[in-house]
């Protein structure tokens, strides 16, 4: 996959197409709702300017490995610091149509989003009686989700309490909840970047 050397960012201190990320970071560091994606060169960063951050961010169908199960859910986490702001959402595999998508949490880690993201995937697909793979390419969350517990490191604290609050229900309903859907090893070196990313690397 080619490396991100262009960022731009729509929400954030400034507005614009930054040539670093270290630019990039000081303009959506710690800033609520930040919108921001790296791209390879200053052509597609500027064209992606032209255009919204949910346009940028829409995946197109994914040119689908034989080696990859369809129809599946991939899953993935984004966090602008560690901590930092935080959040997660899930995609259909073949298409990168949204699913659902976690608001942004406060001074949170990108494990932490991972972790959420499948035990929030396993159980929207319960309450449809969904037995749908979930790919993720986190394999500490895989780890987590396992045994049902988050093994943060990250201390808590008055801003993310939410956060911990979380973690505190997908812990509880992995105990007290059964299920059948695989969840899978995302393979990012054969496949590309999972389809749920989002573009921030």
């Amino acid at each position: 996959m080619a490396k991100n050397n262009f960022y731009t960012v729509w929400k954030g201190r400034k507005i614009g197409v930054f040539g670093s990320w270290e630019e990039c970071k000081e303009q959506v560091f710690g800033f609520e709702g930040a919108q921001y994606k790296g791209f390879p060169t200053q052509i597609e960063a500027e064209n992606a300017l032209k255009k919204s951050y949910w346009q940028s961010i829409e995946k197109k169908p994914l040119k689908i490995d034989k080696n990859i199960e369809t129809p599946s859910i991939a899953v993935d986490a984004a966090c602008s610091g560690n901590p930092g702001n935080m959040e997660y959402r899930g995609v259909d595999t073949e298409t990168g149509t949204q699913i659902f998508r976690s608001k942004v949490y406060k001074s949170g880690t990108n494990n932490i989003g991972e972790f959420l993201a499948i035990v929030h995937c396993l159980a929207l697909l319960k309450h449809r009686n969904s037995d749908l793979p979930i790919y993720s390419d986190s394999v500490n969350a895989q780890i987590w989700v396992k045994n049902c517990h988050c093994k943060t490191k990250l201390e808590k604290n008055e801003q993310n309490e939410e956060i911990f609050d979380l973690i505190s229900r997908a812990e509880t309903w992995l105990k007290e909840n059964s299920y059948t859907n695989k969840i899978l090893k995302w393979n990012t070196e054969s496949w590309g970047e999972i389809p749920a990313d989002f573009g921030r690397k």
